[in-house]
């Protein structure tokens, strides 16, 4: 059992939204972390992120930008997945997410670097016996088969997503915000139609095209899984992140972007990439908060929207 004082200081984190005591049945989004960046190329630190995330938010209140309250929502935040070894912790990862899809429950990642999406796709995979599609938000394709000799690393994480029985092909995915290519991912792409707006006709086309496409190309899904790279951003509004590419998405565009995905059957996200000890001012930690909190006010609102 949690002690007491333990239980009132959880109660507090998700500007006092979470609900440690809760049974899953009742909660409304399931939140868990995974401290993992064990998959990185470059600069780690993403492991730091979910413990970082908690403790920005006691501060803040149960409301959106659009002075909605949100007080109603029953957030029921699980803690992080951890194991010794990366074939443990994905397997757990893998499962954990197949029962929260089977329980039809709205649920929340907090990664660590982008291969922890792996197992959480793996796990939505295994709880369908329907195709899904998957929004893949960042400034790179992660379709490699293999980075630095890796086939799970977080440049991989859409390469094992094919591999899927319920993601049949590349049109189950849609990337919004790439700039940056590798030769393996250029040399995919010349044998595979890929569905991308880059960064470039991202700004071009402005938000609302842009969401009108991915609603167009996702309209065949009942259930979309959205993944969320905080590089998607401009390192001027997120540089706490291992891989940063200059040229990317306004803060403002990619708040306005989600309001409009969600309109589609958005069954999850994650939020991955976040390395707090990169940037001594945190934008990226401070982004990854608002980006979660307006996630799930858009949520919230759909909910009542169908009652």
């Amino acid at each position: 059992m949690k002690k007491t004082e333990e239980m009132i200081q959880e109660s507090t984190i998700w500007a006092g939204l979470n609900r440690p005591d809760l049974p899953t049945s009742d909660a409304d989004i399931i939140v868990f972390g995974i401290p993992y960046d064990g998959g990185v190329s470059f600069r780690n630190g993403a492991k730091d992120a979910p413990a970082a995330l908690r403790e920005i938010t006691y501060i803040i209140a149960p409301t959106t930008e659009y002075f909605e309250d949100i007080s109603g929502l029953k957030i029921l935040d699980i803690g992080d997945m951890e194991a010794p070894t990366r074939e443990e912790l994905f397997a757990k990862v893998e499962d954990q997410v197949c029962e929260i899809v089977k329980q039809n429950k709205f649920f929340t990642m907090i990664g660590g670097d982008h291969s922890t999406t792996i197992p959480v796709q793996r796990g939505i995979n295994k709880a369908l016996d329907e195709p899904f599609g998957i929004i893949h938000i960042d400034a790179h394709f992660d379709l490699c088969n293999e980075l630095e000799g890796d086939t799970l690393s977080h440049g991989s994480t859409e390469r094992r997503a094919l591999e899927l029985n319920n993601v049949a092909s590349t049109e189950n995915i849609f990337f919004i915000g790439i700039r940056s290519i590798e030769m393996d991912e250029l040399s995919f792409m010349r044998d595979n139609k890929v569905h991308v707006i880059n960064a470039h006709d991202f700004h071009n086309l402005g938000v609302k095209q842009v969401v009108d496409t991915v609603k167009d190309q996702m309209a065949a899904f009942n259930k979309i899984y959205l993944t969320l790279d905080i590089d998607c951003l401009d390192p001027a509004y997120a540089g706490g992140t291992g891989t940063p590419q200059f040229g990317g998405l306004y803060s403002r565009d990619l708040l306005n972007l989600l309001k409009g995905l969600f309109e589609l059957p958005i069954i999850g996200f994650d939020v991955v990439e976040i390395a707090p000890k990169l940037d001594p001012s945190l934008t990226s930690l401070f982004a990854g908060r608002k980006i979660i909190t307006e996630c799930w006010g858009h949520y919230y609102r759909k909910m009542n929207q169908s009652k």
